[in-house]
């Protein structure tokens, strides 16, 4: 070995010596000081000595914690689904989870695992840190549950200290818009449904949700083309007009009204519209209400990005607060029955849909259906409350064709043309129609069921005519007799009345006779 090549490992082997026995030193002092000292001077140590190093650092460090009293961070759940699409093989250490509503397995970085993170040419260091915290219970009006927690999970964020800018002004806005947009092309669709046993207290309600798996889409639904195509640029526009809202000073939201007979798609459009538009529903049963105040509560707990639908609005509840004289008789007669009905009122629901309340949450949607649009309240049919009105209507010759290009896959067949003509014939929804190309997987087979069930529907709705009619006129019938009855009492009345009259004369007659013969 030549000299300077050992000049240089002796160097080298006395710095490595060094370095042992300051990290020697320094543990027996920290063991020392651990125990022995006590702890209030172990904390002033500890910090006199950070700052004391941080005096000499070039770097500044940012803590992000998991949540802040009892909300989430929403800057901490951000990095979470940033960073997981920026691991690499630099990393060693993963924690893999999937959970029973996720319909994929998620990687995230583990505890104390380290990762480099580069934004303009600018190195960040990023670390998953956890310390244990006084087991302490909450209950979160986010998620709607009761939650349980012994630690508290932070992202430890280290970088240069000129960089503080960068990284208020551009990191930190990046990383939420590429975790929002991340998060809704990775998101699975949820159905949410009114859950009495799972509020905060035994007295209210709280919503419960199952994943949506319906497969509707509008490019399979029956539909006539121009108002799927009308629909879906509504839809369009209105998520794309977030800065217009706020400038008009307007509630980010929409309601729509789908009305139409029964089976005519009104619920697999709004499955379609979830799926376009990747956005949960809210399935608002108002049976299940019990107040106004109740109404506002399950309002608030809705996300954003969201569908509420509140399904046959016509009969679901009866929402009148502007009772005629007669009907406010009829409900002072059932006091007991009202008792236990829900309390929803016209003017408290209406404030939900179109009022203070409405605001609550950006890019909603807001869907009514009904199968009679003409027993609604007209207070609910103005724009503003139900802007877009959809006529589900009966099957048409086009949504036929859809519906058996998507069921046998069949784009023409002699027996079209006659299908057709009778659907111009004969009043068909489209569930009917679907309901009969699915009895056979023979095209020609089902084909043919469909055109037999075409004459049974014909003579259905025939006698259903007869019947309407039949009732109809029996109802104008009694709605004549009521009249009759009616008028016959009114006379019945004016002659009592008459002849009352006429009694009271004679008895005051005879009164004045027999006065006067006394005299």
């Amino acid at each position: 070995m030549s000299p300077p090549t050992k000049s240089k490992y002796e160097m080298a082997k006395t710095v490595v010596s060094t370095i042992g026995s300051v990290a020697a030193a320094a543990m027996v002092a920290r063991s020392v000081a651990r125990d022995y000292l006590p702890p209030e001077f172990q904390d002033y140590l500890y910090f006199g000595l950070r700052g004391f190093i941080n005096k000499f650092s070039t770097h500044l460090t940012m803590v992000i914690y998991e949540s802040e009293g009892l909300s989430d961070n929403e800057i901490y759940n951000a990095t979470q689904i940033y960073l997981t699409d920026r691991i690499s093989n630099d990393i060693h250490r993963l924690k893999v989870s999937k959970s029973t509503n996720d319909n994929k397995i998620n990687t995230t970085i583990e505890l104390n695992e380290e990762f480099t993170d580069i934004y303009n040419e600018v190195k960040f260091m990023w670390r998953l840190v956890s310390k244990k915290t006084p087991t302490r219970e909450y209950f979160s009006y986010e998620t709607m549950t009761q939650t349980t927690k012994s630690d508290e999970w932070s992202m430890v964020l280290t970088f240069h200290r000129k960089h503080k800018d960068l990284v208020m002004n551009e990191y930190f806005p990046f990383i939420l818009n590429y975790s929002k947009t991340k998060n809704q092309q990775d998101k699975t669709v949820k159905l949410f449904t009114i859950d009495k046993n799972n509020g905060y207290s035994k007295y209210e309600t709280s919503w419960t949700s199952v994943n949506l798996d319906h497969p509707s889409k509008f490019a399979t639904l029956a539909m006539d083309p121009d108002v799927k195509e009308k629909v879906m640029k509504d839809l369009d526009r209105f998520v794309a007009r977030r800065e217009y809202y706020r400038k008009v000073g307007k509630a980010w939201k929409r309601g729509y009204l789908l009305y139409g007979p029964p089976g005519t798609g009104k619920s697999s459009l709004i499955a379609a519209i979830a799926n376009y538009l990747n956005f949960d529903i809210y399935d608002l049963e108002l049976t299940d209400i019990k107040s106004n105040s109740d109404l506002r509560r399950l309002l608030v707990s809705t996300a954003n990005r969201s569908i509420l639908v509140v399904e046959d609005i016509d009969c679901s509840v009866q929402l009148h607060d502007r009772d005629t004289v007669e009907e406010a008789k009829a409900s002072a007669r059932k006091k007991d029955d009202d008792a236990a009905a829900p309390k929803i009122t016209l003017s408290g629901f209406l404030n939900f849909i179109d009022g203070l309340w409405s605001g609550c949450g950006d890019e909603r949607i807001i869907i009514f259906t009904t199968n009679r649009k003409d027993k609604l309240d007209p207070a609910l049919l103005r724009p503003g409350r139900m802007d877009v009105h959809i006529h589900m209507s009966y099957c048409t010759p086009s949504g036929f064709r859809l519906l058996a290009s998507n069921y046998h896959n069949l784009t023409q067949h002699n027996l079209f043309e006659e299908i057709e003509n009778w659907i111009r014939k004969v009043e068909i929804t489209p569930a009917e129609v679907a309901e009969q190309l699915l009895k056979d997987d023979d095209p020609d087979i089902a084909l043919r069921g469909l055109i037999e069930f075409f004459e049974v529907k014909k003579k259905e709705n025939e006698e259903a005519k007869i019947k309407a009619q039949e009732e109809e006129e029996r109802l104008a019938k009694e709605k004549e007799k009521m009249q009759q009855d009616k008028l016959v009492a009114k006379e019945d009345n004016l002659d009592a009345k008459e002849d009352e009259k006429k009694q009271e004369s004679n008895e005051s007659n005879k009164s004045e006779s027999d006065e006067n013969d006394d005299n």
